[in-house]
């Protein structure tokens, strides 16, 4: 047995002790989601994040504007959900427990909010209308006014009852003691509104010449309007969970003990029960084929685009659907413990978190109002002194506190987040969380396993040496002894024959020694079909093929021989095989090598059969023989290098090195230590994905630094402009609508990637540092 070195042992006992200590945090911790209503920008999300990590008990908060969620760890013996739930209220948002992860009730409520917006949003541009009327034509030197009391009258319900969100979300942030849009919106319109009923009341309006009721009403119009629009596309970054969900049925076709079927509720479903699938219908659940036979059409669940065929026996997924057979299905796993569930659960996780470069962006936001507050102080004190008027000084620190709205910062991030997360569930590439997709835009290096990752596990007959030259008839031969046979090699002979249309003979006396080979009589001939072992056991010359067996075994391929025992032991024959390739293995190294990324083979096969693989497949680097301590001290010895590791793997013994690497890349058919070790799964066993994820995240993170580029740059010269009174209010609202549907718009862009067309030329070269079974613990840690 192999002992550890010092190294590793260490590494294993500290290993031993983390893992003890994270067990015991994990069993008095618990996660929870909670359904955010009323945020209007990254203030909000700041604050409320503040106020859940205040209270006892609370290990961690996350909240997502454009998921409108937030997810939480706390330990329960100090703190409940409902006491969550009633903090978040407390601070003036709206919080709803989600039991399962996923919110049935979001596309409701949303359609609920969205159509009073529209009733309210419109009642106001009915009103606004006659008083920016009256505007145009003062402008234009008509001497027609809409009457001061008629201004007044059309104004205040425009303030204080389209304007009342404002002022709630205010008051919610101020109580807390925080500062939001809301804060910024409802100061600038009630100072002008405010200015405007003064000059009215106190009969000034006569000598003064103007009133601000149109600026006041017409910002609020302005700003309602492009929150409307703003939350439309916002949400539209939230397809991805919304198409998982639609793929629920609503019902199933349960049989009964008498055959009879009867339709009920999917939440009425239980495992074990029978149900029908007719041609056309979704199916309900996950389950296993006890009878039928159909075409699945299983694109929107594992991004595979031609339907497979599903017999007795095999597993389907629930949500998929059936194209043009009868199926019956025994139930095996409902709701939030079924693929589906999970797939939707892990995509709005994954929404909720975030990555650096957010959170520092978050920060600012968090800060972004009060510094706005400073300067429309600043401004109306400068101005002020400056002209010893008030008109202009209350008319320049509204336009500032309307132009400086945080939206834009605040979406910047986590919109593209979101978009980028939902494209590549659509397309089998589920990304853990928000830094997995960070840390996959610096992957430098790209370590592959061999077998079950670049290779099927499962081999393929690639060569045929007969001693008589009658290839055909020892194929025949060989397919008959395996006939009766089940293992790998078996399959493989048998798959070759029927490939060239060869038919097996009947094979009589038929015996298997095991660990050794197989024996029996086919066409009145003893054969013997084996391993180097059981040949010299039954004394079968091998020196006729010998020089062909050393290139076999140079090339990494196994040898099987076939001799005829007999009086006269004699050779007939052997058979090369060799680890089928992934169909897409060789494209997804070329790939990579087009994104700039160096590839290395890192497997405990056998150096000889490495390093053909790596021949195959155009990998330059090979490490054979590897131990599961040796792939860890490998991935270290890269990261010591300064470079930043992705790890793609499938096996048991992979899961310490995928933990370890910057980046672990799960294969969706591999073991659960893999996909719980790995923070990327990937629901169709395709390589080829592997470039997919790079690509994806390299082209988020262009559309990120793209957003943060112009919600700072629109700040920086908007604020400006409007403290010295280029930017009236009416413009300010304008351009802090247009700023915040830039960035959701530039995000919302993402949604066309397609795997392989994202990354663009200035991507080539090494980039800048900066699932059945998918739920997935934290990624492993940077270098």
């Amino acid at each position: 047995m192999n002992e550890l070195t010092p190294r590793a042992a260490s590494r294993h006992d500290a290993a031993m002790a983390a893992s003890r200590h994270d067990a015991a945090m994990a069993a008095s911790r618990h996660d929870a989601a909670l359904a955010i209503t009323g945020m209007t920008c990254a203030a909000c999300v700041s604050r409320i994040e503040k106020v859940l990590l205040r209270r006892p008990g609370v290990v961690s908060a996350t909240v997502s504007l454009p998921a409108e969620r937030a997810e939480i760890a706390f330990d329960p013996d100090r703190t409940s959900l409902a006491e969550l739930v009633e903090a978040v209220e407390d601070a003036g948002y709206g919080a709803r427990p989600l039991d399962d992860g996923t919110d049935s009730q979001a596309g409701a409520a949303a359609a609920a909010e969205l159509r009073a917006t529209v009733i309210t949003l419109a009642v106001a541009a009915v009103l606004t209308l006659p008083l920016v009327a009256g505007m145009v034509l003062m402008l234009v030197g008509s001497p027609w006014r809409v009457p001061p009391w008629l201004q007044l009258a059309l104004a205040t319900p425009v303030q204080f009852w389209a304007g009342a969100r404002f002022y709630r979300g205010a008051w919610g942030a101020l109580k807390g003691g925080g500062a939001n849009m809301d804060v910024l919106v409802a100061l600038g319109t009630t100072a002008a509104y405010g200015l405007s009923l003064f000059l009215v009341v106190t009969g000034s309006h006569a000598s003064h010449g103007h009133l601000y009721f149109e600026a006041a009403a017409l910002v609020i119009t302005l700003v309602m309007a492009g929150k409307y629009l703003e939350t439309r596309a916002r949400r539209a970054t939230n397809q991805a969970v919304e198409a998982l969900i639609a793929l629920r049925p609503e019902t199933a076709r349960v049989i009964a003990v008498d055959g009879g079927e009867t339709v009920v509720g999917l939440e009425k479903l239980r495992r074990g029960d029978l149900v029908a699938v007719r041609p056309g219908e979704r199916i309900p659940a996950d389950g296993v084929v006890v009878e039928g036979r159909a075409a699945v059409d299983e694109a929107m669940v594992t991004g595979e685009s031609l339907p497979q065929e599903r017999g007795q026996g095999a597993t389907v997924t629930g949500g998929t659907v059936n194209l043009d057979g009868f199926l019956k299905i025994q139930v095996a796993a409902i709701g939030a413990e079924a693929v589906l569930g999970r797939l939707i659960a892990l995509v709005g996780h994954a929404q909720a978190t975030k990555p650096r470069i957010q959170r520092l962006a978050d920060t600012v936001a968090g800060w972004f109002a009060f510094f706005v507050l400073a300067v429309a102080l600043l401004t109306l004190a400068a101005w002020l002194i400056g002209s010893g008027r008030f008109e202009p000084a209350i008319l320049a620190a509204v336009s500032v506190l309307v132009v400086a709205c945080p939206c834009a910062l605040g979406l910047a991030t986590p919109a593209v987040i979101a978009v980028a997360l939902g494209a590549g569930a659509r397309r089998g590439i589920l990304i853990r969380d928000a830094e997995a997709l960070e840390s996959a835009y610096a992957v430098s290096v790209v370590v592959f396993d061999k077998t079950g990752t670049l290779t099927e596990s499962r081999p393929e007959l690639t060569d045929v040496v007969a001693l008589d030259g009658d290839q055909t008839g020892l194929i025949r031969a060989a397919a008959s002894i395996q006939h009766a046979a089940s293992h790998p090699i078996a399959r493989a002979v048998l798959e070759h024959a029927a490939g060239l249309g060869i038919q097996p003979l009947e094979v009589a006396a038929f015996r298997a020694e095991a660990g050794r080979g197989v024996r029996g009589t086919v066409g009145g001939r003893d054969l013997a079909m084996g391993n180097r072992a059981y040949m010299k056991q039954l004394g079968i010359p091998l020196a006729p093929l010998g020089p062909q067996v050393g290139t076999l075994e140079r090339q990494g391929k196994a040898v099987v021989w076939i001799g005829s025992p007999g009086e006269t032991p004699a050779l007939v024959g052997l058979l090369g095989l060799a680890d089928r390739l992934r169909p897409n293995a060789a494209q997804a190294v070329a790939a990579l090598k087009r994104l700039g990324v160096t590839t290395v083979l890192l497997t405990g096969d056998a150096p000889a059969a490495a390093q053909a693989t790596a021949r195959r497949l155009g990998i330059e680097r090979v490490i054979a023989g590897a131990r599961p301590e040796d792939k860890i001290a490998e991935i270290e010895r890269l990261q010591a290098a300064h470079e930043i590791v992705a790890m793609v793997g499938d096996g048991v013994n992979d899961g310490p090195a995928l933990a370890r690497a910057n980046l672990g890349i799960a294969m969706g058919g591999g073991t659960d230590v893999a996909l719980q070790a790995a923070a990327v799964g990937l629901i169709r066993d395709d390589p080829a994905l592997v470039a997919g994820v790079l690509d994806l995240a390299r082209a988020a993170r262009r559309k990120i630094i793209q957003n943060l580029v112009w919600a700072f740059g629109f700040n920086t010269v908007a604020i400006p402009l409007a403290a010295v009174g280029l930017l009236g209010p009416v413009p300010a609202a304008i351009g802090m609508t247009v700023s915040s549907l830039a960035v959701v718009g530039n995000a919302l862009a993402l949604r066309r990637w397609q795997p392989g067309r994202g990354a663009a030329a200035g991507d080539k070269g090494k980039p800048r540092s900066g699932l059945a079974r998918l739920v997935m613990p934290a990624s492993g840690p940077a270098a």
